[in-house]
């Protein structure tokens, strides 16, 4: 791998060699569409089984659950999707395949950029695919045009926030099999002590101030309200939940400023050497 001054020739290479290490990871699932059960089946299981199983018995203020479970859903599919790209990056490290490209005349950075724009692809076809799910379900959009394709930019914005953790999940554990132990340790309390399946405002008063401040609630709640859907947010939430885009893009571009940059640093420090 080479380092490159900024000139034009130097930018050129650089998007070339990432399309290529992208074309590389996406041709991976053409080969081996299991790794899409994370962002296809599982989700679309979360939805028929909420749907169909708890629905008829989970109250939502303002509207119905179909209504309020999709957003969630589809933030919950984005935030698992971290798993793949540290389980991708994790392997690459520990099977030596990076120091193989180290040995290529290819620019360093193009290697963790090809992951970013691999993993987004598989990002926005998991999106697709929860959108066709809650459609066929009963779910709409009853926002206007403008602040549905906000509900999905912001979506967008969130993906690339978890591709980040990820990626610095996978160039900081020692082994493959440590992603799926680290990644649920952290992915689970995130997902369900937050608003994702139930309202906030139902859960014990301990629980409720955790899932209020917890970033996935902020960017459900903003989805939600991006989509014109129910959010069920109390009166008396705390501020993240009042104003929940402005919370949710601040959440995202913290999360990015933070992780993507150590992301970088941890993967110089594994391929220095």
């Amino acid at each position: 791998m080479t380092q490159l001054a900024v000139t034009p020739d130097s930018v050129r290479w650089l998007v070339s060699d990432s399309l290529a290490l992208a074309r590389r990871n996406l041709a991976h699932v053409r080969q081996i569409p299991e790794k899409l059960i994370d962002v296809t089946v599982q989700p679309l299981m979360f939805v028929l089984l909420f749907t169909f199983v708890f629905g008829a018995v989970i109250h939502v203020p303002g509207g119905s659950y179909r209504q309020y479970l999709i957003g969630g859903i589809l933030v919950q599919t984005l935030t698992f999707g971290m798993m793949g790209p540290a389980a991708s990056l994790a392997n690459d490290l520990n099977e030596g395949i990076v120091d193989r490209f180290r040995s290529l005349p290819i620019v360093r950075s193009a290697y963790l950029i090809g992951h970013v724009i691999a993993e987004l692809a598989t990002s926005i076809l998991g999106i697709v695919v929860m959108t066709a799910s809650g459609l066929i379900v009963g779910w709409r959009i009853h926002s206007s045009f403008g602040e549905a394709v906000g509900g999905f930019g912001l979506l967008l914005l969130f993906a690339l926030a978890m591709v980040s953790i990820g990626l610095l999940l996978g160039a900081t554990v020692r082994s493959t099999d440590s992603v799926q132990g680290v990644g649920f340790l952290v992915v689970f309390p995130l997902t369900f002590i937050s608003n994702v399946f139930v309202p906030a405002g139902g859960l014990a008063t301990g629980l409720r101030t955790v899932a209020e401040y917890n970033p996935v609630s902020a960017i459900a709640a903003a989805v939600r309200t991006l989509f014109g859907n129910p959010t069920a947010v109390p009166r008396d939430a705390s501020w993240p939940l009042q104003h929940p885009v402005i919370a949710a893009v601040a959440w995202s571009l913290g999360i990015l400023l933070v992780t993507a940059p150590l992301a970088a640093h941890r993967f110089r420090v594994r391929t220095s050497s």
